[in-house]
């Protein structure tokens, strides 16, 4: 079986999947477009129903003149250590798509492309030497006006992106957590045949 960072799968999977994990501690360093660009690239090529492609990214490199926006979107909780990131994305996708007839109809699977889609960005990001972290805590409102969103379209979630660093930069209620997260067994969400409530 695969182990690593304290995590064991219980059947043979591609290391990347255990190596993956959602620090807080980030070391301030600055990337480059070129590096960053080549994040959502991997992000790019995510399956899509009927190739609809519904995600969208919005993202602030630090040092440039949107990064405070970006960081302003995040619940203060999750400011305190994403203000290290070397990126900060907002996920975005499309709600509705319009027909070959001209009208706009939902797009069912707009939510589970754009996982996908970050998905692929998040190993990506892994196989390039750096971590990300999605966070659910953000301000959707102020993310849709100050990124002037139109309507059908959803604020799904933001992500920091940066170089891994040391926990003791981190305050000590977040140092404590600071360490790979485990998962439930198969059993609990795996089920053939039928489904089986909680």
């Amino acid at each position: 079986m695969t182990e690593i960072n304290h995590r064991r799968a219980d059947h043979p999977i591609h290391s990347i999947f255990l190596e993956r994990w959602s620090p807080r501690a980030f070391t301030g360093e600055e990337i480059s477009e070129k590096d960053l660009l080549a994040l959502f690239e991997a992000a790019r090529w995510a399956p899509s129903a009927s190739n609809n492609q519904p995600w969208r990214f919005v993202y602030a490199r630090r040092g440039t003149e949107h990064f405070a926006s970006l960081l302003d979107i995040l619940d203060e909780s999750n400011q305190r250590w994403a203000k290290n990131a070397a990126a900060i994305v907002i996920i975005l996708s499309k709600t509705h798509r319009l027909t070959s007839t001209g009208e706009m109809r939902p797009a069912y699977t707009h939510a589970f492309d754009t996982g996908a889609s970050w998905l692929a960005l998040a190993l990506q990001t892994r196989l390039a030497g750096l971590y990300a972290h999605a966070m659910a805590g953000i301000d959707r409102d102020k993310a849709m006006r100050v990124l002037g969103v139109p309507e059908h379209y959803r604020v799904e979630a933001a992500v920091a992106i940066g170089k891994l660093a040391d926990p003791s930069t981190l305050p000590d209620d977040l140092r404590e957590r600071e360490k790979p997260s485990q998962r439930k067994p198969l059993a609990d969400f795996v089920f053939e045949g039928q489904f089986k409530a909680d």
